[in-house]
């Protein structure tokens, strides 16, 4: 492979003035980050401190291995929401335990008792299928009062999918470790019930279908917390437990040590490891704050893989979407990046590229920032329809991993054609400036207009222009509105926003853990020749 040459000039003006655009997309991502590392009033806090308790991400930092880092994932779920907040009442990320890639989920006891709003759920789910898939096992620490009772209408049918997930995991052979810490009623009973281990701290954990007041209302029956559903009832009578810890760190060595005990998958070889020649930082001046502005995903390319080495598969050909081989952390990827709309030669070349990489078992890494397929009557003439719907196929049917990064605009089928939320990557994370809709918000507004035009002329009636431009600028400031980052983020369809910086990181610990799962490229056509 050869090394990419850079073309970027780090003193003109246009990079300098998009360096700075960047930075306040940046402070914007910290302060949301910030927002999101809420976990409850300060005399909850306190309160919990006072009784010697951990909180949720205390929980998190003593169960990791030393040094180990920590992909949090979709810590902005639920912004913007009615709900919790951002991130809802769990934190859950992926890190190592007793050397073994884990996916830690931990509930945030010191919000609401640890109740689990919509955006929580759909979260946890979320989490649950990046277990599944990577074949990662699953630790809860549980301290959870169950769903949150007005958003039962919500939640109730697909709260139970959280569960056949641990019983589909552990007949998949991935178990799941709970550590109860604290009150754990209804639906956060069923957790630590159906679990592979089951961990319970004396005295703290609470384990019941129905606490005192409701068994009195249903049996007349009058029982205290602890003998209905104490840590030493079930781990001496019940059986519910298997583990009775003296306190949150014995409850936190015992899930170590049964990590311990657990059989490590066969790690892959790797080839060697460099680093990008290029220094990160310039990624803030390379890639354009404004979506409207392109930017030569080549640069980004150049300071995310390793050694900067990039090899480009077709570059004469279908030019707006980049295709080619790098190394990431040193496994082998085949990355696609838009540089421009999608014609038919570039949706061609993509869906060859695909199956390539599918022949020869290399994960997918898609560089998202599209508009979309080309439009206009010649287009239509040469195909972009059966040759979007090529690539689209090719993206359906590829049986790699595949990650995906939205650098800036994601909109329209394009999104589809560059594996969207809604083709399973196995993470897909967003930039702060990044946009995503059905299409960009004046395109939107311009659109609408020449549809009233239309229903006024057919009406026999005066369009109203005036009127139309009002509307028209309404309709842009709530397209922009929807389309944000922050947006998307909070309605969960990304893994969570990240600094542009820090993309190769993210990629090491996701390539990381897709190789902790044997995989197969599709083998049921051979490559064709688009």
């Amino acid at each position: 492979m050869s090394i990419f040459k850079t073309k970027i000039n780090r003193h003109s003006e246009s990079y300098q003035r998009n360096l700075e655009l960047m930075k306040e997309k940046i402070a914007e991502l910290e302060a949301k980050k910030k927002e999101a590392l809420f976990q409850g009033e300060p005399k909850y806090l306190e309160r919990t401190k006072k009784s010697g308790r951990l909180l949720a991400r205390e929980r998190i930092e003593m169960l990791l291995d030393q040094d180990s880092p920590f992909l949090e994932l979709l810590p902005l779920a639920g912004w913007g929401v009615d709900g919790f907040g951002a991130g809802g009442t769990i934190v859950a990320g992926i890190g190592l335990v007793s050397g073994r890639f884990c996916m830690i989920n931990s509930n945030i006891g010191t919000i609401k008792g640890g109740a689990i709003d919509y955006s929580t759920l759909q979260k946890g789910l979320r989490i649950g299928e990046i277990s599944m898939e990577n074949e990662l096992p699953f630790i809860n620490m549980v301290e959870s009062a169950g769903a949150n009772l007005p958003d039962q209408a919500k939640i109730f049918n697909y709260g139970g999918a959280s569960f056949r997930g641990i019983t589909r995991r552990s007949a998949a052979g991935l178990p799941t470790i709970s550590i109860v810490f604290g009150n754990s009623t209804a639906g956060g009973a069923y957790i630590p019930g159906m679990s592979d281990y089951t961990i319970m701290v004396k005295n703290d954990a609470k384990v019941f279908l129905a606490g005192p007041p409701l068994v009195k209302m249903a049996t007349n029956e009058v029982v205290d917390e602890e003998s209905l559903g104490g840590a030493k009832m079930h781990s001496t009578i019940s059986g519910v437990s298997d583990y009775l810890a003296e306190d949150e760190m014995d409850g936190i060595r015992l899930a170590r040590e049964i990590m311990a005990n657990i059989k490590s998958p066969k790690q892959r070889p790797l080839s060697e490891i460099k680093e990008p020649v290029y220094d990160k930082q310039e990624i803030l001046g390379v890639v354009s704050a404004d979506v409207r502005i392109p930017f030569d995903q080549r640069e980004l390319i150049g300071r995310i893989v390793d050694g900067s080495e990039f090899a480009e598969f077709k570059p004469l050909y279908g030019s707006t979407l980049i295709t080619g081989y790098a190394h990431v952390n040193g496994y082998r990827v085949g990355i696609l990046a838009n540089n421009g709309v999608l014609f038919s030669e570039a949706a061609n070349k993509g869906a060859q590229f695909i199956q390539l990489c599918n022949q020869n078992n290399t994960p997918l890494l898609f560089l998202q920032n599209i508009t979309g397929f080309m439009v206009g009557r010649k287009y239509e003439e040469e195909g972009i329809i059966k040759n979007g719907a090529k690539l689209i196929n090719a993206v359906s049917n590829s049986s790699v991993p595949a990650i995906t990064i939205i650098t800036g605009a994601s909109y329209g089928a394009g999104n589809y054609a560059m594996c969207g939320r809604a083709y399973n990557p196995r993470f897909l994370f967003t930039y702060p400036n990044s946009r995503i809709a059905v299409m960009g918000p004046d395109q939107l507004a311009g659109v609408m207009q020449t549809i009233g035009r239309a229903a006024a002329e057919k009406s026999g009636i005066t369009y109203d222009e005036e009127q139309g431009k009002q509307m028209a600028a309404y309709m842009v400031k709530e397209a922009e509105k929807q389309s944000n980052a922050w947006y998307a983020s909070g309605q969960l369809w990304d893994d969570g926003v990240i600094d542009p910086r820090e993309t190769r990181n993210y990629l090491k610990m996701c390539l990381d853990v897709i190789h902790n799962a044997p995989y197969e490229g599709a083998k049921g056509f051979g490559v064709f020749r688009m």
